[in-house]
């Protein structure tokens, strides 16, 4: 899957109802979000100043500067809790806990590995000291080393090839608020209306029991059911069920598209049959060298 910093992704196969969000693979909420239900996920990253329902993950859980859960944590592996976070319930985990100043959690915590207790302005202030002084006294050999070490020792955290990303600024509930795009991938069940501040893209056999508003572009493919209405700049409909209205400048709809409401498009309303797309992909095909005889004796 694509990396996008200004696109909501939500993995294959998510269950998203009024109470929690169960998908397989990481979930990663960006900066000041919000976010109501319950993440049931493999490994829960949570940015700084974001508000987020219980976390339960199989493996590890971080939660970065002044952030809030509404609930009990529960974890499988390690936490990393940062400086000045409240969790309004219970920190459970198996692995090792590394907490930062001013943490505060109402009901206690349960940790079975090592527990870290940082304090990390002053580590900061001793190794920006030491390292002037070693400039000052002409030793930039040595810094360079310190800082090549430093280089080598930082952690990477690798994300899981499936992951729910929210990104910066985004809220997620009953009527949802994503700042930028959003792509729902095949066969998820999402619960709520969703807006989103780019284009929305929702993949082949997923249900959406709420309405979707776009301030770019709605694609809705194959096997889709929208429980309710949609709204975009342009809406673009495969073989999809839409129990609402669409309202967009254009719309295209593939023959085999069900709108039970009423289409407003000022620029018109499109039916294709997908024979542009099949023309494109052939000529795709022929681009990258890919034998096309077939294909072309199909299409005579």
């Amino acid at each position: 899957m694509g990396f996008d910093t200004k696109t909501c992704v939500i993995p294959p196969g998510t269950r998203f109802d009024s109470r929690a969000i169960q998908l397989n693979g990481d979930a990663v909420i960006g900066n000041n979000c919000m976010v109501e239900h319950v993440i049931e996920a493999e490994r829960c990253f949570v940015g700084e100043r974001t508000a987020t329902g219980p976390l339960c993950a199989a493996g590890d859980v971080r939660i970065d500067h002044f952030s809030r859960v509404n609930g009990d944590v529960l974890c499988d592996g390690d936490a990393y809790i940062g400086e000045g976070c409240t969790i309004d319930g219970m920190l459970r985990l198996r692995g090792d806990l590394d907490v930062g100043d001013n943490v505060k959690i109402r009901d206690g915590f349960e940790a079975q590995g090592w527990i870290h207790i940082r304090n990390p302005l002053p580590m900061v202030i001793y190794v920006l000291l030491y390292l002037f002084e070693l400039m000052k006294r002409g030793h930039s050999e040595e810094v360079e080393r310190i800082l090549q070490e430093y280089e080598k020792e930082s952690a990477v955290i690798s994300i899981a090839e499936q992951y729910l990303f929210l990104p910066h600024g985004s809220s997620l509930g009953d009527s949802s608020q994503v700042a930028g795009g959003l792509h729902i991938h095949e066969g998820c069940h999402v619960a709520g209306t969703m807006t989103a501040n780019g284009d929305i893209v929702v993949a082949d056999d997923s249900v959406i029991a709420g309405s979707l508003h776009a301030d770019g572009d709605i694609h809705v493919c194959d096997g889709v059911r929208i429980e309710g209405g949609l709204t975009g700049r342009t809406v673009m409909v495969g073989e999809a069920s839409i129990a609402g209205s669409i309202d967009a400048a254009a719309v295209q709809l593939s023959p085999g598209a069900s709108v039970n409401g009423k289409i407003t498009a000022p620029d018109g309303v499109v039916f294709t049959d997908g024979t542009r797309k099949k023309m494109d992909e052939t000529v795709e095909r022929f681009r990258e060298q890919v034998d096309v005889v077939d294909g072309v004796a199909e299409m005579l």
